[in-house]
């Protein structure tokens, strides 16, 4: 069974192109098949009167990728032979990312979002979509809207919201029931900060994609949730 390696930047890129390439660089040197990144503005994030009382959510600004580094990021990840992904956090992202990714990544936040997985889907590109939080009866809408939209290549990601995921709560039998359910490649979104998790995920549970959180200095952002000094992706 081929698993898939995804490498999590999330915000953990403060902004600076050189630390991005450092991302791409580690991921593809422990032999990562995608390196991931997001992009959100927070004016389209938060409503006004939120950024206006919260400096907490204002000081995300600092948080957002910019848009000039994507055909940086892209002829980066192209020359170290690694897939570049993107998770859109508003409906113009979609376009946006278009001439860069390899695939969407939809988060469990946005699984109720139909018009940005239809947008997604309509691209014709692979269609990554986690679960977190999700009922199954809401994953099978999104799955079904996916479809209907005419996603022909999408795997659902098994996912729990909370930062970091006890061990105890991960409940990676999911896995196996969205596999039965939906009929297509599951894997598993891993916010446990435990590689003993996701050896687990692969080998007992036969996920076929695994994306985590990786830290290069423990400096970023949200660095907290990575894995700190991860340098080696579990076995297959």
């Amino acid at each position: 069974m081929t698993v898939t390696f995804i490498a999590e930047v999330s915000s953990n890129h403060n902004q600076n192109l050189g630390r991005c390439y450092r991302f791409i660089e580690t991921a593809a040197q422990i032999g990562c098949a995608a390196v991931k990144f997001q992009l959100f503005r927070i004016d389209k994030l938060f409503a006004p009167s939120v950024l206006q009382l919260s400096a907490e959510h204002r000081k995300r600004k600092q948080w957002e990728l910019p848009t000039e580094f994507l055909p940086l990021l892209h002829e980066k990840c192209a020359e170290h032979d690694i897939a570049f992904s993107c998770t859109p956090f508003y409906l113009e992202a979609v376009n946006e990312l278009a001439p860069f990714v390899s695939f969407y990544k939809i988060a469990s936040y946005e699984l109720l979002w139909k018009d940005l997985l239809i947008a997604c889907a309509k691209t014709g590109k692979p269609v990554v979509l986690s679960t977190g939080m999700a009922t199954m009866e809401e994953i099978d809408e999104a799955v079904t809207t996916l479809q209907a939209a005419d996603c022909r290549d999408l795997t659902l990601l098994h996912c729990v919201s909370a930062y970091p995921t006890p061990v105890d709560q991960c409940n990676l039998a999911v896995i196996e029931t969205l596999r039965q359910h939906f009929g297509c490649r599951v894997g598993w979104s891993d916010h446990s900060v435990s590689p003993a998790v996701m050896y687990r995920a692969v080998h007992r549970w036969k996920a076929s994609m695994i994306e985590f959180h990786l830290d290069i200095d423990g400096q970023g952002a949200e660095y907290p949730w990575a894995i700190a000094g991860f340098r080696k992706k579990p076995q297959r």
